[in-house]
C-alpha cells in the first residue's frame, strides 16, 4: 500500500513535469530560431509583432508582474538580508596565497579572478546542486537533507558560513516571506516542511538523537517551491547569487572595478557556465554528490590563518 509520504512526493513529481511543459511549450512557440540549452524558467517574451495581436492575460495586471515573477525578484535580490556579501567564499584566501605564485605573477587580476570563478561555480554545484535540486522535488527529506549535507561537508569555515546563510534565509521566510506567498497549489508541501524544520531547529535533538544544522541549499530549495518559483529557477538564481556575492568581494577587495564587475555578471559566458553547471548536476543523487575542486576546501578553511582579512570567510 502506498504511504501518504509516496503519495505527496508522486504529486510533487507531477507538479514540477507539468511546470516544465509549460515552459517547453513556451519554448516551441519561439521556432524557428535557436534555443538555449537550459531552460531556466524566465518569462516567455513574445516577438513585438506578435505582442501587436495579442491581448493582455486576464491574470496580469498591466503594469505589474505576476506573483512568481515577483517572487523571483526578491529571491534573487541582493538586499535579501542573508550575509552573503560578508563571505568571500574563499577569494581573498585564494588572492593572499596566489599573490607571490610565479604562475599567477604574470598573469592579470581578471584573468585570475575568472580562473576562480570557474572553479568556485564547479565545487557550488557539485557539492551543493544536489541537495537545492533533491530538496525542490521532495521537500519532506528537508531534514534528512540537511543532516545529509552536514556530515558531507569537512570544510568546518564552509559548513559555519552554510549554516549562517541558512538559519538567516529561514528567518527571512519565517518573518517575511510566508505571509506574503503566492497560494500556489503546488506549494503546500514545502510550507508544511519548513514548519516542521523550523521547529526541529528549535530542539537541542530530534526523535533519532540528531540536531538540525539549518543549512542554506536545501532551505534554499524548499523555500523557492513555496514561493512559486520552478526548479529551473531554484537552481539558477541560487548559483547566479554566488556569483554576485563573489563579484562584490572582488570589487571590495579591488580586483577589479564595479564596471568590470557588472560586465563579467551581463556576459553570455557565465550563463553558460551556469547552465553548464546545472546539466551536470540535474540527475546528481545527493549520495553522489561530491567537491571536484579539492583545493577550494583549502583556501576557505586556511582563510581563518591570514594575518589580515576583511571577510568572514
Amino acid at each position: 500500500m502506498t504511504s501518504k509520504a509516496d503519495q505527496q512526493d508522486l504529486e510533487n513529481e507531477i507538479a514540477d513535469l507539468e511546470i516544465r511543459l509549460e515552459h517547453a511549450k513556451n519554448r516551441l512557440d519561439e521556432f524557428p530560431g535557436k534555443t538555449s540549452k537550459i531552460a531556466i524558467g524566465l518569462p516567455h517574451v513574445p516577438s513585438i509583432d506578435s505582442q501587436r495581436h495579442q491581448h493582455a492575460p486576464s491574470s496580469l495586471t498591466p503594469g505589474f508582474p505576476p506573483t512568481a515573477h515577483h517572487s523571483l525578484i526578491l529571491l534573487s535580490d541582493s538586499a535579501l538580508p542573508l550575509g552573503s556579501f560578508a563571505f568571500s567564499s574563499g577569494l581573498e584566501s585564494y588572492l593572499a596565497h596566489h599573490r607571490n605564485a610565479p604562475t599567477v605573477s604574470s598573469t592579470s587580476p581578471i584573468a585570475s579572478f575568472r580562473r576562480f570563478l570557474t572553479l568556485t561555480l564547479a565545487s557550488l554545484s557539485s557539492t551543493t546542486g544536489p541537495y537545492i535540486l533533491a530538496a525542490y522535488r521532495q521537500p519532506s527529506r528537508l531534514a534528512d537533507l540537511d543532516n545529509d549535507l552536514d556530515a558531507s561537508t569537512p570544510c568546518t569555515v564552509a559548513r559555519r558560513a552554510s549554516v549562517a546563510q541558512g538559519k538567516a534565509l529561514l528567518s527571512v521566510w519565517q518573518r517575511c516571506l510566508q505571509s506574503a506567498r503566492p497560494e500556489v497549489k503546488t506549494s503546500s508541501a514545502a510550507v508544511t516542511a519548513l514548519e516542521v524544520f523550523g521547529t526541529l531547529l528549535k530542539e537541542p535533538v530530534d526523535d533519532d538523537g540528531l540536531m538540525a544544522n539549518g543549512h542554506f541549499a536545501p532551505l534554499w530549495g524548499v523555500i523557492c517551491k513555496a514561493m512559486g518559483l520552478t526548479l529551473q529557477q531554484t537552481a539558477y538564481v541560487f548559483l547566479f547569487n554566488h556569483v554576485k556575492a563573489v563579484l562584490s568581494a572582488a570589487v571590495r577587495a579591488s580586483v577589479m572595478g564595479p564596471y568590470q564587475s557588472q560586465g563579467i555578471l551581463a556576459s553570455a559566458d557565465l550563463q553558460e557556465s551556469i547552465e553548464n553547471c546545472l546539466e551536470r548536476e540535474w540527475d546528481t543523487q545527493v549520495e553522489d554528490a561530491g567537491q571536484v575542486v579539492p583545493v577550494m576546501d583549502l583556501w576557505v578553511g586556511r582563510h581563518e590563518l591570514l594575518y589580515s582579512r576583511i571577510f568572514n570567510s
